[in-house]
């Protein structure tokens, strides 16, 4: 699909295009979403140079995802969207800037994109040219994959708090086992966040230093720098918390091993307390003949009594050591 995004006074309009359609003469944005072979040359001929397919904006060198070409930079980066999409084919997007034209290529719906949509249409944010809406997409990124961490920082006090504050069970199998599974869906989302992350601030260094073939103002070039300090806070925020996520797993773990050990360790102690009434009923259990306590008349409650004595006496020393 194809979406041409015109400047009519002052104002910006959203436009659908189809391939039997030329794009608008005044068209300053393209955005492709999960374009046709058709659709996809239709807005190379547009802008004037050749756009990635969807095999190569999944590559990994850097060379392959930022480089400039016919005038114009190419620039694929790994969005937000891949907290909940693993898939790079689908979380990746492509930006082909020139100094007065801007086509997005993306095959998912990242929510950066419609946020974008909604700021450039907005009045509050002067639209000169296609650098400016390049920039207000950009932010929308950036502010995206804040929002994104900050998500999964939320989700990281939540199950912190189970763990800490209400406890671990660890005989309710089931609840132990969300919260492991929590955990480490949190730590998948960090981990593709960091990606996303690095991908971005490659994407705004190449900007920063290709800022001459696209036409960039100084303030534009600042806000490039700016964009790549933030992204670069964002993904130390969440090394930091990946940290802690390794903690919290360690220490969820620790909880229910060591409940565990509490059990094992009642279970030994009253082993050890019954052993001396097992020694006697054992000895008592032998029947020799030469057994003066068989022909006793009191023999029976007297073995009885013993054994409760003995469990007693147990019960009370390990008590005194404070081990039950």
């Amino acid at each position: 699909m194809i979406t041409a995004y015109t400047l009519d006074a002052g104002k910006i309009v959203e436009v659908r295009c189809s391939t039997a359609a030329r794009i608008p003469e005044h068209a300053l944005w393209v955005d492709l979403a999960t374009p046709t072979p058709d659709e996809r040359a239709l807005a190379e001929t547009w802008i004037g140079t050749e756009i990635p397919t969807r095999e190569e904006m999944a590559a990994i060198e850097t060379s392959e995802r930022l480089y400039e070409a016919d005038g114009a930079l190419i620039m694929t980066a790994v969005m937000p969207l891949i907290a909940r999409n693993p898939d790079p084919k689908t979380a990746s997007m492509t930006l082909v800037a020139t100094k007065g034209l801007l086509v997005s290529l993306r095959h998912g719906e990242p929510v950066s994109v419609s946020v974008a949509v909604r700021r450039i249409q907005s009045e509050s944010i002067p639209i000169r040219g296609a650098t400016d809406i390049l920039f207000v997409l950009l932010d929308a990124i950036a502010d995206r994959a804040a929002d994104v961490v900050e998500d999964c920082s939320s989700a990281f006090d939540a199950t912190a708090s189970d763990v800490f504050e209400r406890g671990i069970d660890s005989r309710k199998s089931a609840q132990y086992k969300a919260t492991i599974q929590k955990i480490g869906l949190i730590g998948l989302k960090i981990a593709r966040m960091h990606d996303s992350c690095a991908s971005l601030e490659r994407l705004f260094l190449f900007l920063s230093v290709h800022a001459k073939t696209i036409g960039l103002t100084g303030q534009q070039k600042t806000a490039a720098k700016a964009l790549g300090r933030d992204i670069r806070s964002i993904r130390e925020h969440a090394s930091g918390l990946d940290t802690r996520l390794n903690f919290l797993l360690d220490a969820t773990v620790g909880l229910v091993n060591l409940e565990q050990n509490q059990i094992i360790k009642i279970f030994s102690v009253l082993a050890v307390v019954f052993l001396p009434p097992t020694l006697i009923a054992s000895i008592y259990g032998m029947n020799f003949g030469d057994m003066p306590e068989l022909k006793w008349a009191w023999g029976y409650p007297f073995s009885i009594g013993i054994m409760l004595v003995s469990v007693a006496l147990t019960f009370l020393y390990f008590r005194w050591k404070k081990l039950l």
